[in-house]
Order: C-alpha cells, then structure tokens, then sequence
C-alpha cells in the first residue's frame, strides 16, 4: 500500500471487512489489472448501494486505496461529510452545473497518482435485467483529460445481499460476489483529438463496451443488444425509482432475469 491511510482508513477497513467476510464470498479475477502505483481510473457497473464496499474490498487487497466519486448527498451530514473527505472520497452533484467542481476534483486525485473510482452510470442500473445502462461522460473526460489508464470491472452478486432500494440486507447465507477486473481500455487514439461532443460520446461508449463484456463473463449470460437509456425509457435518474412506478421490481435485479 504506497498511499497512506488516513484515520478513517484506519477505523473503517477492519469493520469493513469483518462485515463482508461474514455475509459475502468473493471471486475476483484479472486484479492484477489493478496498476499497482500511479494514477488511473477503475470503472464499474453500479448493482446495489452495498457495492462500492464490496469494490473497495477489491480494490484495498490490491494495493490501491479507492477514491469514489460520490454523490453529494453522503457529505451533508457533519460527521459523515468529514469522514469520507477524510478518506479522500469526492462529491459529486448529479445533474447540477456543480458537477464540474467533482471532475477538477478527480483529475487532480489523479495526477496524484490516486485510484479514483467511477460508476459511469451515475446510478444503479434502471436495466430491468440488471444489465449496464448507456453510461455519462465523465469517467471519459477524466481518462482525456489525464491520459490515465482506465480499468474496467464487472460485477454481480451485489444485489443479492442489498437488492437496489432495499431497506434492508438479506444476510444469510453468504452471498457469492463475482468481479471481473479487464485490460486498461484503449482509448489511446482520441487522447490527442478536440474533445468534441462525438469524441467523448465514442470514448464513453468503449467504457461502457468493456464493462458490459466483463459483466456478460461473470454472469454467463449475453447483455441485450441495446443498452437501456434512462432518458428514452423516461425513467427519473436520481432517487429509487419505484416509487414514480417507472421501473420494474427489484426482484429482477435478484434473479438476474432480463426481459
């Protein structure tokens, strides 16, 4: 681990971990992925809200302190907004021209040589089948912008202990959580283009591609031909969705059943 833990490190990890080695197995493959110094971006598919832990699980035994992008919403409370700065996690304002104050934020953590961790989705997938969504640009603009390596991750097995939106954890017995970490994705020939509309649009679109890839591997399933688009879908972006009755149950999400 080259990167110092701060105290919230320090407190988190060991509770952290109990909490997983008790409700979740784990199979990862590909982490020696996972650059082991210097800055880059890893970018996820977004099952559950239990996930960031189960990825920073992976993340942390890999040598690498995780960086989350993260809604803003978790640094309102006092306390709680000083633990995650102190872990060095950077929020974000969804659908708010304060978001780019979010992306200054990430491109410096990684010129530092930071692992920052992106959710292109910006959300818990809406895909009926749990599948990943069409993705945002930012982890793009961040990868343009640096030149870092960006890594994808797919995983499943998330929902399964939080289903999305759930109040509470389903336990027991232990839940068998699959990540899969590929090659840095190839982003190398638009690094050096205006960063136009379509040249962002393509590099999201390759993220997104490998991401998908990743995920059809650990479920050996075949994602749909289309990814679901919240914004053609007309399904609202931010809060639990089921509450406009715009989206399908969560037992989707559990049973990993596409329509």
């Amino acid at each position: 681990m080259q990167e110092k833990r701060s105290w919230a490190w320090v407190i988190a990890e060991p509770i952290v971990r109990a909490g997983l080695v008790a409700t979740t197995k784990h199979e990862w493959v590909g982490g020696e992925n996972i650059p082991a110094s210097g800055g880059c971006i890893l970018v996820l598919n977004h099952v559950s809200h239990i996930d960031p832990l189960t990825a920073a699980h992976l993340v942390y035994d890999h040598g690498r302190l995780p960086h989350y992008l993260a809604k803003s919403g978790l640094f309102k409370n006092r306390a709680a907004g000083a633990f995650f700065r102190a872990a060095g996690q950077i929020p974000v304002e969804r659908l708010s021209k304060d978001a780019a104050g979010a992306f200054d934020a990430a491109v410096a953590a990684v010129r530092e040589g930071k692992c920052v961790v992106v959710y292109p989705e910006g959300t818990i997938t809406r895909d009926p089948g749990g599948w990943p969504m069409t993705g945002k640009s930012g982890a793009a603009r961040i990868a343009l912008e640096t030149g870092c390596p960006v890594i994808p991750v797919g995983q499943w097995g998330a929902q399964e202990l939080l289903p999305p939106y759930a109040k509470k954890p389903d336990l027991f017995p232990r839940k068998l959580v699959r990540m899969r970490v590929g090659q840095p994705v190839d982003l190398a020939d638009l690094e050096g283009q205006p960063r136009t509309v379509a040249v962002i649009a393509q590099a999201t679109e390759r993220i997104m591609a490998a991401i998908t890839v990743l995920v059809e591997e650990v479920r050996g399933e075949t994602a749909p031909a289309e990814r679901f688009d919240m914004k053609k879908a007309g399904v609202r972006q931010t809060g639990n969705p089921n509450k406009s009755g715009s989206h399908r149950s969560n037992s989707h999400h559990r049973r990993g059943k596409s329509a």
